[in-house]
């Protein structure tokens, strides 16, 4: 099955959305790291409900009006990892979590690290927020996006 994208700008840069016939499969950054988030060939189709849906909601996140996400998600990694991206899901709007946090949120408590490792794998940035999981002292931590990009989206949340 091919998968659909469309191009979005937005205050961190052009971002690609990427669906399949059932979800929101990826949210790609402008400087995407080849390889991060594994999809094989996609085709533009801007009027994808899917795809339409989600412009319309990120759109709503960056401008303020909306905090939480509705559009149905099309995960795909192991098992450990979707255990990850769901617990990101739960964070609310203008929080943070730890690393350790979200290892003892999903039954996995000495799993800090390989936690880290799904996290910098979320598909789906912004809408399964991993830019709220920080460091246990507090540290902005690595982030797809960037670190400036990851800042921004905390200030926006903290305003």
């Amino acid at each position: 099955m091919t998968l659909a994208h469309k191009d979005i700008a937005s205050p961190v840069g052009t971002l690609r959305l990427v669906a399949s016939d059932t979800g929101l499969v990826a949210i790609l950054w402008p400087n995407e790291r080849p390889g991060r988030v594994p999809l094989g060939p996609t085709v533009e189709d801007a009027g994808h409900p899917i795809l339409a849906r989600a412009a319309m909601q990120v759109d709503g996140y960056f401008a303020g009006t909306l905090r939480a996400f509705d559009v149905p998600l099309d995960f795909r990694g192991t098992d450990f990892q979707r255990s990850v991206w769901q617990a990101l899901l739960t964070i609310p709007f203008g929080e943070t979590r730890s690393y350790a946090q979200i290892a003892d949120q999903i039954g996995r408590p000495t799993a800090s690290r390989a936690v880290g490792a799904a996290n910098g794998r979320n598909p789906v940035s912004i809408i399964a927020p991993c830019h709220r999981v920080i460091g246990t002292n507090g540290a902005l931590t690595g982030f797809a996006g960037g670190l400036e990009a990851k800042r921004l989206l905390l200030d926006l949340e903290a305003a």
